[in-house]
């Protein structure tokens, strides 16, 4: 029995006694169909770094899945969006972890990519999948990309060198389709993640090494195989404090542009001189200052927290290759040594470093004064606030800044598709557009709109007579409600929340199905009375082209109070 295999078959154990009701809906009674279901949810919750009821909202497996477990896409970003497509297979009684993952199921996962990504396709899904597939088929209409991650799981090993022809044979490029394995080994690497690293790194050189405010820093050059050797033996343990991790050479222009570097002997000479470096933090380092250079430092707890993207980029260009063509390849290295308990600095030089590319800014805002407050003021009000992602704990009474900010963009600031599409701006450019002057009884009242909203929305799909539209609607008609809510009450604060509140659940279901009314009549307004696919439904959520419509329908009713 595999070690690894076995400790995952025991948390799948505990996945089936602790969220039953994420599983039950979906594949019944069925103990078997469950443990197959919760390897997958597992799978998804480690890969996207997602807790186990975020990752349930993933799931599509069920009749007519198109041989798609779960679905995730990305929020656009400079015209291209990122999907990735889960399929597992779960050995129950086979815990030796040797066992390859079928071909069959590469096979069919590579059916599945030629038929979803072709907005002319039509295909029989069900009720959990197809509103996803037809809101990436909108996008791909609109002229944006997609970069295609297939995650194949299972508790075994990697597809056969068969699987991989075929792979090679389907005549998508590394730029289109990327194909990924996941197995017992990388979910326990995972868990094992908050361990120290401690390693020697060689640098090349003289080097600048002194004290500088009680810290110490050291700047020099090292030799990219360096970098090379260091991340095959840790890989991404080194990232835990980096904000953006790997986006990968396939879906990353700046990536693929080190890549192309790397792999020209006429450019790589002055790679150098083209990359801006690598910022390394570390709890201590230790050389022997009576060389001149080329020292070798020992160092303890390291992690990148900028230069990520580059070291895993020389990673994967100089696999499998001779590293004597790289030898003289050098890449520039910060390293500081900073205390352990030194973390408003860490926040603040990730900040600085990072601040050009805000794709997750969550952590890096969870200091200001502004999430302090809400923290503060939200505790007072019997909740609360979790401003970091790594906070855990789940219920009722807990609230993320992740899920204020979405749900307070939607119905305070009536941005609703900025809301739901521009996720990866919310604790960058409209960051000040959503917490500025907000109190913590509004922020707690938007998460209770947008959670009732999402509960109706789950609790109605599929079933006879629910609005086509409801799939995608779930910001604009939180967004009503929070409006009906405003015509009644003009200011929220700590002294009226319990009263509003209780007026929301008591009057919930009439003002649901008043937000519905709104969005129908504005469609109406839009398209007139006429069939209107999912495709188009998507984008016009998307696009905000509801928004004059239901602007007026909110100004007539405030007229008619």
């Amino acid at each position: 029995m595999n070690i690894n295999a076995s400790i995952v078959d025991q948390r799948l154990t505990g996945i089936l006694k602790e969220h039953v009701g994420l599983l039950e809906p979906i594949v019944g009674k069925d103990e078997s169909k469950q443990r197959s279901l919760a390897f997958v949810l597992l799978c998804v919750s480690t890969a996207l770094e997602l807790p186990l009821d975020a990752a349930a909202e993933l799931l599509t497996e069920g009749g007519n899945d198109v041989g798609v477990d779960a679905l995730h896409f990305s929020d656009v970003d400079d015209g291209e969006f990122t999907v990735t497509l889960f399929q597992g297979k779960y050995k129950h009684k086979d815990l030796q972890g040797t066992a390859n993952f079928p071909e069959n199921g590469v096979k069919h996962a590579l059916q599945t990519v030629a038929t979803l990504f072709d907005p002319d396709k039509q295909v029989l899904m069900n009720p959990r999948i197809k509103p996803r597939i037809e809101e990436i088929r909108s996008l791909i209409r609109d002229g944006y990309i997609p970069n295609v991650r297939v995650v194949l799981c299972n508790n075994g090993a990697r597809w056969t060198q068969a699987a991989d022809n075929w792979i090679t044979q389907s005549g998508y490029t590394a730029d289109q389709v990327q194909w990924v394995h996941i197995n017992h080994d990388e979910i326990i690497a995972v868990l094992q993640r908050k361990k120290s690293v401690d390693d020697s790194i060689q640098l090349h050189g003289k080097a600048i090494i002194e004290d500088f405010n009680f810290r110490r820093v050291l700047i020099s050059k090292v030799p990219i195989t360096e970098i090379a050797a260091l991340f095959e033996r840790h890989h991404d343990l080194l990232l835990e404090r980096n904000i953006r991790r790997y986006l990968g050479m396939r879906n990353n222009r700046v990536n693929a542009a080190i890549h192309e570097t790397l792999q020209d002997a006429s450019k790589r000479e002055n790679f150098y001189f083209f990359n801006n470096g690598i910022t390394m933090i570390c709890r201590k380092f230790r050389h022997n200052a009576l060389q001149g250079e080329n020292f070798q430092v020992r160092v303890e707890g390291i992690q990148v927290i900028n230069g990520g993207q580059t070291c895993k980029t020389i990673q994967q260009t100089l696999k499998g290759l001779p590293h004597e063509e790289f030898s003289n390849i050098y890449v520039l290295l910060r390293l500081y040594e900073l205390a352990e308990d030194d973390h408003e600095l860490v926040n603040d030089i990730t900040y600085a470093t990072n601040s050009q590319n805000p794709v997750d800014l969550r952590d890096l805002r969870s200091n200001d004064a502004i999430q302090k407050q809400l923290e503060i003021g939200m505790a007072e009000l019997g909740y609360t606030y979790k401003r970091q992602r790594d906070d855990t704990g789940s219920g009722a009474n807990i609230i993320t800044s992740s899920m204020v900010a979405e749900a307070v963009l939607a119905i305070w600031r009536q941005k609703p598709h900025q809301a739901k599409f521009l996720r990866g701006e919310h604790f960058g450019k409209l960051y000040h557009t959503i917490f500025d002057d907000l109190n913590a009884a509004e922020a707690i009242l938007a998460v209770l709109i947008f959670r009732f909203v999402e509960a109706e929305r789950k609790k109605r799909a599929g079933q006879a007579g629910a609005p086509k539209f409801l799939p995608y609607a779930s910001h604009y008609i939180a967004m009503i409600i929070g409006a009906v809510i405003m015509r009644a009450c003009l200011n929220i604060d700590h002294r009226n929340l319990a009263e509003v509140i209780n007026a929301l659940n008591n009057q919930q279901k009439d003002i649901w199905f008043e937000a519905i009314t709104s969005i129908k009549i504005s469609l109406e307004m839009l398209y007139g009375v006429r069939v209107i696919s999912l495709q188009q439904l998507s984008a016009t959520f998307r696009r905000g082209d509801l928004l004059d419509g239901i602007f007026k329908e909110i100004s007539k009713k405030e007229g008619e109070r």
